[in-house]
This record gives C-alpha cells, sequence and structure tokens, in this order.
C-alpha cells in the first residue's frame, strides 16, 4: 500500500489544476471550428383520441389535438359511434348524418381526421366480438399514444368507450402512451385527479370553434362548463387554460406535446 503526504498530495493537485487551465483553451477553441452537428428531426406520431360521440375528443382534447397537429404529428378522432340518438326533432339517421358532418368540420379546423367504430348511439356494446373489431381498428392505425374517456363517466357509451380502449393497449402489449381525459367535470366526469397537463391558451380558439362545429349539440351550454374547466386546471398547472390527463400508471413513455 501506497501513502502519500499531505505536502506531496497538494502538489499534485496543482499539476492537475494548472494542467487544465492551460488545455482549456485549446479544447473551446477545437469546438468552435467543429462543423455544427444538424439538429435530428423529430419523428412524426400517430395520435389517437377515442371518444364515444361525435365532440367527445373535441371538448375533452380539442386543445391538445390542435398542439399536436401544429407541430405536425397526425392525429386521428376515433368516435365509437355517429350520435344518432336523442333528438325528438330528427330520426336517428338523419342525426347521424347531421352529427358525421360537423365532426368532420371539427376535425378540418383542428387538421385531425374523423373514424368510427360502428357501434351506435347509446347502445355501445362491450363483448369479445366488439373488442375485437375495436383493437383491430386501432391496430390499424399504429398508434404511438392513445387517449380514452373516463372508465367511470355518467354516460354508458363513454364507460364502453374507456374499456375498449384499454383492452385494445392491453392486448397490443402496452407498446404506446395511454392516458385518460375528462369532459363535462362534475357532470359527466367524476372522480378525476389528474397526473399531466397540457398549456391550451394560444390554441383556445380553436378547440372553441371545433366544439361549436358541434351545432346540433348546445355548445352554448357545454362549451360554457367546458371553459370553466379549463380555466380551474389552468389554475391547477400554471396556465390560463389547460386541459388535464391521467396517465396509466404502466404506460411506457410520455408523448404530450409539452414533452415533445
Amino acid at each position: 500500500m501506497i501513502f502519500f503526504s499531505r505536502r506531496k498530495l497538494l502538489d499534485n493537485v496543482g499539476r492537475v489544476v494548472a494542467g487544465a487551465a492551460i488545455a482549456a483553451p485549446a479544447l473551446s477553441a477545437s469546438k468552435q471550428s467543429d462543423v455544427p452537428v444538424p439538429r435530428r428531426e423529430r419523428r412524426k406520431l400517430k395520435v389517437i383520441i377515442a371518444g364515444g360521440h361525435p365532440g367527445d375528443p373535441e371538448y375533452g382534447c380539442g386543445g391538445t389535438v390542435a398542439r399536436y397537429t401544429d407541430l405536425g404529428h397526425e392525429v386521428v378522432l376515433l368516435y365509437l359511434n355517429r350520435g344518432g340518438a336523442g333528438s325528438p326533432k330528427l330520426p336517428p339517421g338523419e342525426l347521424s348524418a347531421l352529427r358525421t358532418a360537423e365532426a368532420q368540420k371539427a376535425c378540418e379546423i383542428l387538421k385531425a381526421r374523423p373514424a368510427y367504430a360502428g357501434q351506435f348511439d347509446g347502445n355501445a356494446v362491450v363483448d369479445a366480438a366488439h373488442s375485437d373489431e375495436f383493437r383491430k381498428v386501432v391496430e390499424v392505425e399504429r398508434p404511438d399514444v392513445l387517449f380514452t374517456q373516463w372508465p367511470i363517466d355518467n354516460h354508458p357509451d363513454h364507460r364502453a368507450t374507456s374499456m375498449l380502449a384499454y383492452d385494445a393497449w392491453l392486448r397490443m402489449g402496452k407498446t404506446f402512451a395511454f392516458y385518460y381525459y375528462e369532459v363535462s367535470d362534475g357532470e359527466d366526469t367524476q372522480m378525476f385527479s389528474p397526473t399531466h397537463y397540457v398549456d391550451i391558451t394560444a390554441v383556445e380558439p380553436r378547440k372553441r370553434a371545433a366544439c361549436y362545429a358541434h351545432a346540433s349539440q348546445t355548445p352554448d351550454r357545454f362549451y360554457a362548463l367546458e371553459t370553466e374547466i379549463a380555466r380551474f386546471r389552468g389554475i391547477e398547472s400554471g396556465h390560463a387554460q389547460a386541459e388535464a390527463f391521467i396517465r396509466h400508471v404502466k404506460s411506457p413513455v410520455d408523448l404530450l406535446p409539452d414533452e415533445l
């Protein structure tokens, strides 16, 4: 074993410091002469927002959708049904056609693309056959991120969407990011404690326009509630307005727009 005296140790430290001081300018000059490395292009993501009816993804995630598409990512709004029930003025076929047209307009505003899972408004089914059908739709899209509704929302179509999306994520090996979103918190979504937020302050006008594209669904009433929610989530997260999400604890990555 070799022992160093205090004096010898200090002498060695001094030589190291002096050497570093001499080498530093040369290292700096070398860095300045290096050719700049081109910035690596960001990979384009595929994002799916699953919702029970036309309007659900827009109200719950419209600002986040706008953030994604402004960054160049592809977003698909996957509606469980076309929203044909619930109107005393229009038969289901006419209402479905109207709401499909409204969804198309909303998607154009958000620069997203609509897709449909083929179920019927108010009659959602969660069984092996429908789970397979829903999963196949998701598999074709090959998402990097999947958002779905909260599993204890009041509306049964929302709950069905949540279960179908969760089953698809599980059966596809949990290989992509998975989040839950809220709609009409306190009226429909309840017991929602966010883990993540997205600042939507700059894109709120586009979210508003997309929601108002669903003119048959009394947007004056529902968007007023959504605005209160967005402002409250903004207070929680330090923004003027925000959307809130729960990331599944086993979601492999965090791919919200603020993280990209």
